[in-house]
């Protein structure tokens, strides 16, 4: 299959014409890989997605034990839940270059690395500014592997975009809701040590890299249509082959498309950004608003769970869907009344509508794979899809990031949830928006044409 789909350079008078057989052409990179690659790749893809989120939800299910642990406030607290937005956004708009000079699977494997030595360090690293600095590891591995995967997607499976794109948004949700549903537990088991608790979860990206080294080992060029879509290095390249008839010409390798000036990008961004902030305070407070409603802990940490949970079936179906309609709009609206009705119930009866609100809030917060299904229908390209889910993704984790933290320091100084509950709810507002605007039927690269035109 490699054999088959790179370019050949060869004229007729300097080769001898070759049958070609079906199946992939054998490798001699020495990985004994080829004839099973896009199953390998498939189930990269999964078990990368099961390591995105448990370094968040793991310590949004035991954030009170930590506090008490560290002598942490609750401002440093609400910092603690942005931290994923800051970090997201300074590491992952390093991604595209880093893919372009070591390729994607190479960076991808470094991540799961990163992800399991934060998780192992953090609980142990003595104090907040040690836990925070392992966590930052952990999340600097999820940010270059989160704008990585839909170009990985496009990349390997560029007629699979929605179906891929939901079996990876399955995994994610599966493994959010895992770290959430069962921390609280794992760490009563464990003697109700929370730093045991937590550390259990880098067992996890630890299984990732096994699978991923073998990729990893892949020459650059190794995936179907590296050289054309910009991501091997530029010395293996051959002749990128030309457009397809009717569309824009993509710019050169490494050329940028200018999505400063993309109203399609901004958008993009805006409606990430937007469902970040939702996602991230629900993972980072949710089971808290429960506790202080009376909830008991156990079952607060499985509400969190069943909001969780929520996204498998959910972000399998919905990119799907959003990959099959001209707009994806009336989803975007769809899943942002959820959200709304969501924070109002919790503002208004917290713990008498409880399972209710975990569920609209668990379908508000699928928003996310449907920003990256989007991201994949956004661009022609796989260079494209690099550029824009790192343009999108980086700027819309900037965007979110006060959002965690104004949470936390609204709870601090009114000494309830019913202010932060109420921004919350107020931001569906302009989430709904900018997600119509960036469910139009649009190209990034057309709109570049256009700009230089």
């Amino acid at each position: 299959m490699m054999g088959d789909m790179a370019p050949d350079h060869a004229t007729a008078e300097s080769r001898t014409p070759r049958s070609r057989t079906p199946g992939p052409a054998p490798r001699a990179d020495g990985t004994g890989l080829p004839g099973r690659l896009p199953r390998v790749v498939m189930a990269g893809i999964v078990l990368a997605a099961l390591n995105l989120r448990p370094a968040i939800t793991s310590f949004g299910a035991l954030l009170e034990e930590v506090r008490d642990g560290l002598g942490m406030s609750g401002t440093v607290a609400g910092l603690l839940t942005s931290l994923p937005s800051l970090c997201f956004a300074v590491f992952g708009i390093m991604a595209p270059r880093l893919a372009r000079r070591f390729g994607p699977s190479v960076v991808v494997c470094a991540g799961m690395a990163a992800i399991a030595a934060g998780l192992l360090i953090r609980p142990y690293a003595g104090g907040t500014p040690g836990f925070l600095a392992a966590t930052a590891l952990a999340l600097m591995g999820i940010a270059v592997s989160n704008v990585l995967m839909p170009v990985i997607v496009k990349h390997w499976f560029p007629e699979r975009v929605g179906s891929m794109t939901g079996l990876y948004s399955m995994a994610l949700a599966f493994g959010t809701a895992s770290a959430a549903a069962a921390t609280v537990p794992l760490t009563e088991a464990l003697g109700g040590d929370w730093q045991r608790g937590l550390a259990t979860w880098a067992a996890l990206p630890a299984l990732a890299l096994v699978a991923w080294l073998p990729l990893a080992r892949l020459r650059r060029d190794a995936a179907p249509g590296a050289e054309a879509e910009g991501l091997a290095d530029p010395a293996d390249t051959g002749a990128a082959p030309a457009p397809a008839p009717g569309a824009a010409e993509a710019p050169a390798a490494g050329k940028s498309l200018g999505l400063l000036r993309s109203r399609t990008a901004w958008a993009l961004a805006l409606f990430f950004g937007l469902q970040a902030t939702g996602a991230y305070v629900t993972m980072g407070w949710m089971a808290q608003i429960f506790r202080d409603a009376g909830v008991p802990a156990g079952r607060a940490g499985l509400l969190l769970a069943v909001t969780m949970v929520m996204g498998v079936p959910l972000a399998f179906v919905i990119p799907r869907l959003a990959s099959r309609l001209p707009h994806q709009g009336p989803i975007v609206v769809a899943l942002g009344l959820c959200g709304l009705t969501g924070y109002l119930g919790l503002w208004a009866a917290p713990a008498g509508g409880a399972w209710l609100w975990a569920v609209l809030l668990g379908a508000s917060n699928c928003a996310f794979p449907l920003a990256l299904t989007m991201i994949g229908m956004r661009a022609r390209t796989s260079a494209g899809v690099a550029e824009l889910s790192s343009f999108a993704q980086s700027t819309g984790y900037l965007i979110s990031l006060p959002g965690p933290l104004l949470v936390g320091v609204l709870y601090q100084h009114t000494g309830g949830w019913s202010l932060p509950l109420a921004l919350m709810g107020a931001l569906m507002l302009p989430q709904i928006a900018v997600g119509v605007l960036a469910g139009r039927p649009r190209v990034i690269e057309d709109e570049a044409a256009r700009a230089r035109a």
